[in-house]
């Protein structure tokens, strides 16, 4: 049901989301700390807000909330439990950042895998340094996936 519906303003909802989604992330924060994951998995997944990149209106570029944006986000490959996520640009800035934040989550060294993207490499090198096992799988000539390890 629409909230108007359950007698409360949209406005309220809304508001209401965001402290929700404020205290979860603090708790998550707290919480996913030392955690004996063996296996990550990191990808990216593209949505856009409001308009795609390319038909947000000129007077409106750059301004933070529009446009392409991408959720950042770290899986145990095993649990399939997320370990962290971070929703932004598709750049070596936030590429740092989701690492960051993903190494601080771990309680020892883990076999990471991520696509191919280049701010991925620097990124992991920067946040764990020598204590990674990393690889990225690429697609050879016959379409199947092949470990490229670093």
């Amino acid at each position: 049901m629409p909230p108007a519906e359950l007698g409360a303003a949209k406005g309220t909802a809304l508001r209401l989301l965001g402290d929700i989604g404020r205290v979860c992330a603090a708790y998550q924060d707290v919480t996913l700390r030392s955690l004996a994951c063996r296996r990550v998995q990191c990808d990216e997944v593209w949505a856009f807000v409001r308009a795609k990149e390319k038909n947000v209106p000129s007077d409106m570029r750059g301004k933070y909330g529009l446009g392409d944006t991408w959720t950042w986000v770290a899986l145990d490959a095993d649990t399939k439990s997320a370990i962290c996520w971070l929703v932004g640009k598709r750049d070596a800035t936030y590429a740092h950042a989701f690492f960051q934040t993903l190494v601080s989550r771990l309680a020892h060294r883990v076999q990471l895998t991520t696509d191919g993207h280049r701010a991925h490499v620097e990124a992991v090198e920067n946040s764990f340094g020598s204590e990674v096992d990393y690889a990225m799988p690429r697609e050879n000539l016959r379409g199947r996936a092949r470990r490229r390890n670093y």
